[in-house]
């Protein structure tokens, strides 16, 4: 979408905005490495998405995470680790309310108009590791927000079982 920001590179700023989106993929990424498998080192995922209909963070969070196991996979070729330290697959997926509608995976023109915009991550055990929901047009009600959660769990699901197949040769 042409509507988009571009990405951050001048003179090593970052905006406030993409700080914040850099911690949440950060957060996210963390929530599922045992860090002492991953020893003294440091893995830089550097996520652009080139193509989004809405959902930059949540396609970001799903992509570097991708980025993250074949990255470690690596290191345990040349073996300098011994064992993944990726424990669980993570994915993230965004949901909101639109005309009173709750909907998964919003499209820009949808989550442009949301009444109530959602991101969540989430592992494969179903556990929640990050959740943000804002009532961009109007306050929304705890049953809303777990409705919300509820079509998220099956995106993610969804995602997780795609992971599932890209990378089970390199998750063990």
């Amino acid at each position: 979408n042409e509507t988009r920001n571009r990405r951050d590179v001048s003179k090593g700023k970052v905006s406030g905005r993409s700080a914040e989106i850099q911690r949440l993929i950060g957060r996210s990424l963390r929530a599922v490495v045992d860090r002492k498998l991953l020893g003294p080192r440091q893995i830089t995922i550097d996520c652009d998405v080139l193509v989004a209909d809405g959902g930059t963070r949540t396609a970001a969070i799903t992509g570097g995470f991708v980025a993250l196991v074949f990255a470690c996979h690596k290191l345990r070729q040349d073996g300098l680790i011994e064992e993944m330290p990726v424990q669980n697959y993570l994915a993230a997926i965004s949901a909101g309310i639109v005309d009173g509608q709750p909907l998964l995976d919003l499209e820009y023109d949808e989550d442009s108009q949301a009444e109530v915009d959602m991101n969540c991550v989430m592992d494969d055990e179903g556990r929640l590791i990050e959740i943000q929901g804002t009532g961009e047009g109007r306050p929304f009600t705890v049953e809303e927000q777990q409705e919300l959660v509820r079509l998220c769990s099956k995106g993610v699901d969804d995602l997780i079982e795609l992971e599932r197949r890209i990378l089970w040769r390199v998750m063990i």
